[in-house]
């Protein structure tokens, strides 16, 4: 077995792919102490990673900075007609209400997976939709045009929901089997708290930024503000994503390879220590190579085999989607966590044993980020539906900035509290790679391969 430890802490360049793929998993022989915690020792970081955490923390102190202005511009520039409290408070509340819903999502799939997916594919664009009525009662063309978008939003979650259906069986297979069989201590629950906690917090500054901007319309420079608080919402919140799917990912790898889990405070202080560089690197790439990943696949559909000029570059830029997704991807954070590999390097390595064991069409087809994705739009609707009317009632003039930003912030923070199950599977995936005998997978994975190829070796044959 492949050693989980680091000496002389340096990062563990010794476990390659090739060594993962080849070499069956054996049991092993020393007994595991009772209070066994998984902790390597800290790796020296890579340039990239440490360049990314400094500038997560520059960006920080830029943000906090740009807070200020913006608070005290808008107090000295304040229009008669802006009320703070007709601003602030449903915000707040839009900020409690998705704190709690995370949680109970999150609680709800951990303790019935299956029952959680079948959930959420059917409320998310019930709760869109309604989200997009509430928007058609602003009665203004901005409104009437972001409730076409919330629709259309609605309207392709529930078309996707059908096209998904003969591949949810699975979907409920491995979700189930992952979250059981990881078996991460519920004390877990009480760090993703926390973690909300520090991502309330950060919200709750985020919104008086946006408050400066609306209380001074005057200021040309207002767009270009709130482009800057909106990527910053973007990269802060996908950090304390990434921080929480590192701690699980490292305490799901020790329970698969180990059989222990370990102690979930170590776990979380490891991902916001040696691996925080890696961390800031992830939520900056990760998320633009899905998306790249995901518009080249919904490309290839829209194509299919087509020649016509209007999609000759499908080829090339699912070509470009794939080369970037062996460069960066979340399956990699399971190696960083694991073995303290550098983000770009383990993301290499993971992708490298997901080809040589024929996992592409699997990975592909696995629907756990959609599953995630449907639960933060529901989460991000049940937000806007706490201060959409609220603000509507009291103060007609935010109602479409209000709504939106309750929407994204509630988005967001269920997509923090939902890393825990995204982890999970991710992990079953990339031990599934390193050692396709290990019995704690059973047969999942390897039933959906067989199925796979048959479904290609029919198209193949037609």
């Amino acid at each position: 077995m492949e050693t989980r430890r680091m000496s002389n802490g340096a990062r563990s360049n010794q476990v390659t792919p090739t060594n993962v793929v080849f070499q069956v998993s054996t049991p092993t022989t020393s007994p595991i102490p009772p209070n066994f915690v998984p902790t390597r020792p800290a790796p020296a970081s890579s340039f990239t990673s440490n360049a990314a955490k400094y500038l997560f923390i520059i960006h920080l102190l830029l943000f906090t900075i740009l807070v200020i202005f913006l608070s005290v511009h808008g107090s000295l520039h304040q229009k008669h007609t802006f009320h703070p409290a007709d601003w602030y408070l449903p915000l707040l509340a839009s900020v409690a209400t998705s704190y709690l819903s995370s949680l109970f999502f999150v609680s709800f799939s951990i303790r019935r997976p299956s029952l959680s997916l079948k959930t959420c594919i059917r409320l998310s664009p019930l709760l869109t939709s309604g989200v997009a009525v509430l928007l058609l009662c602003g009665g203004t063309g901005s409104s009437l045009g972001f409730s076409v978008l919330f629709l259309a939003m609605a309207m392709a979650q529930a078309l996707y929901a059908c096209w998904i259906t003969p591949r949810l069986p699975h979907a409920y297979e491995i979700l189930s089997i992952a979250v059981a069989n990881t078996r991460v201590p519920v004390a877990a629950l009480s760090y993703i708290s926390l973690s909300l906690l520090v991502g309330s917090i950060y919200v709750i500054l985020w919104m008086l930024g946006a408050g400066g901007v609306v209380e001074d319309k005057r200021s040309q420079f207002g767009p270009l503000y709130m482009i800057a608080l909106l990527l910053s919402l973007s990269w802060t919140m996908h950090v304390i994503k990434y921080t929480v799917h590192i701690a699980i990912a490292s305490l799901a790898h020790a329970q698969l390879i180990l059989g222990d889990t370990g102690s979930v405070g170590p776990a979380f202080r490891q991902a916001m220590t040696w691996a925080f560089g890696d961390v800031c690197l992830g939520a900056a790439v990760a998320p633009v190579v899905a998306a790249t990943r995901g518009a080249a696949r919904a490309m290839d559909v829209l194509a299919g085999g087509s020649d016509e000029f209007l999609f000759s570059c499908t080829s090339c830029f699912s070509g470009v989607a794939d080369q970037m997704v062996g460069r960066g991807n979340r399956w990699g954070l399971v190696h960083v966590a694991a073995y303290g590999k550098a983000f770009g390097t383990a993301s290499r390595d993971v992708w490298e044993m997901f080809s040589k064991q024929g996992m592409g069409r699997l990975l592909d087809n696995d629907l756990t980020g959609s599953f995630c994705f449907m639960w933060g739009t529901a989460g991000g609707s049940v937000a806007a539906l706490t201060a959409g009317p609220w603000v509507l009632l009291v103060n007609h003039q935010y109602f479409i900035a209000t709504t939106i930003y309750a929407f994204l912030i509630g988005y967001f923070m269920t997509r923090v509290a939902m890393a825990w199950p995204q982890s999970c599977v991710a992990v079953f995936h990339v031990v599934f790679a390193e050692d396709p005998l290990n019995q704690q997978l059973g047969s999942c994975i390897h039933e959906r391969l067989r199925e796979l190829g048959r479904e290609d070796q029919t198209h193949t044959n037609l």
